[in-house]
């Protein structure tokens, strides 16, 4: 079947003007509680009933960032999490599939990430997206003129959209958008981070793609979040959340001003609400259930690289200079190495490479995609800066929090 099956649903509130997004509280995996939770989640925003009708084919698009890892870590959405949406959809009388675009070189990843066990314990299926192919479309976005789309995602009815809550270590901030990009090839992934090297193409990007695969829903794995050098290196931090939308942009939105980013600062964000994809004004959205002033996080740990995105919208001349100490590039911890070659593998631009049994950045060939420091699961690879550079962040992000 064609692309056009992928259903392009306007914003669902009854005023188009405005975005409806749900916050509920729950603070651990447990499916008993998880559940009921969820369920109220979805009901503020209208229902799974809205959306569905039995038969519909729905793809559930999870976030399983290669290369696999347990759910306690905090980099993939939580196995147990998307076990109580299924749960729920299950209800609805819908065909289900649960997926990413994930690598095999390790054998399989879902058993390491607990959603094997979990999909066949709900008896649904559960796909890596590359086991389906990708088909070729015109995309007439921003940057991208055609695109390589996963013909599971393409032939879904409804696609619901389960990212987690992190932060990233080149966007700032990872959710509903950014989780889109797992649709496309791998191959394709690690091209576009050597091709599109200013933050503001790639995150155009990374629109491109959510606009063309846009979700009926999206619902946010809050419990258990990621702060500091995510999204596979940061720590993990008790949000106990549930966020849900479906206006993906609204979402991210409120996701955002809870860790005090506003939309300007994470361009995915902004970006599509330019476009007319979702509302990125927080004035126009509706939080429903908890009150916003009850979510903020004033002490969440941000990316080194969030500094750098301030200051790629100040003026140019000396504030270049400034950026280039200030911008972090990733540097080893030879103690933690393995010399597991996955920041190779990884690297688009052959930056990354082992030399004396320990990885190597050569720094004339870095382009600062930060790709070797998502894929490290050994925290072997961190995004570091010159001493100056350290103080000056120091300074910069000690004024913003005042």
């Amino acid at each position: 079947m064609s692309h056009t099956r992928v259903k392009r649903l306007s914003i669902v509130t009854p005023d188009s003007q405005r975005a409806l997004v749900s916050a509920v509280k729950v603070q651990n995996y447990n499916l008993d509680e998880l559940v009921p939770a969820l369920r109220n989640s979805l009901e503020l925003i209208g229902g799974l009933s809205t959306i569905l009708k039995p038969g519909d084919k729905v793809f559930v698009k999870i976030n399983h960032l290669p290369p696999p890892s347990p759910p306690e870590r905090g980099i993939v959405t939580h196995p147990v999490f998307s076990e109580a949406v299924i749960v729920l959809l299950k209800e609805q009388g819908v065909e289900i599939t649960v997926g990413d675009d994930i690598e095999e070189d390790e054998g399989d990843g879902f058993v390491i990430s607990g959603y094997r066990a979990m999909c066949q314990r709900q008896g649904v299926k559960l796909v890596n997206l590359r086991a389906g192919g990708f088909i070729e479309q015109p995309c007439g976005g921003k940057i991208l003129k055609n695109l390589y789309l996963s013909k599971i995602v393409s032939e879904a009815d409804v696609v619901i959209n389960l990212p987690k809550f992190k932060t990233h270590s080149l966007t700032v901030f990872t959710g509903g958008i950014k989780n889109m990009y797992g649709i496309i090839p791998s191959g394709q992934r690690r091209s576009f981070h050597g091709r599109y090297l200013r933050s503001e193409d790639f995150c155009q990007m990374l629109v491109d793609i959510y606009a063309l695969a846009k979700p009926q829903l999206t619902i946010i794995d809050g419990i258990i979040a990621m702060e500091g050098e995510g999204p596979g290196s940061g720590k993990t931090r008790n949000l106990g959340l549930i966020l849900a939308s479906r206006d993906t942009v609204a979402l991210d939105t409120v996701c955002g001003e809870i860790i005090g980013l506003k939309p300007a600062d994470v361009l995915t964000t902004r970006y599509a609400g330019e476009r007319g994809l979702g509302i990125g004004d927080l004035s126009r959205i509706d939080i429903v259930g908890e009150k916003f002033e009850d979510l903020a996080v004033n002490d969440f740990k941000l990316p080194v690289t969030f500094t750098r995105a301030a200051m790629n919208r100040a003026p140019h001349g000396p504030v270049k200079y400034l950026l280039e100490q200030i911008s972090p590039r990733p540097r080893v911890n030879k103690k933690n190495c393995t010399a597991c070659g996955k920041c190779v593998k990884a690297c688009p631009t052959g930056a990354a490479g082992i030399a004396g049994k320990k990885a190597a950045i050569n720094n004339k060939l870095c382009i600062r995609c930060m790709c070797c420091h998502e894929v490290c699961r050994f925290n072997a690879i961190y995004p570091g800066r010159p001493v100056f550079g350290a103080v000056l962040h120091g300074v910069l992000s000690a004024a913003r929090r005042m």
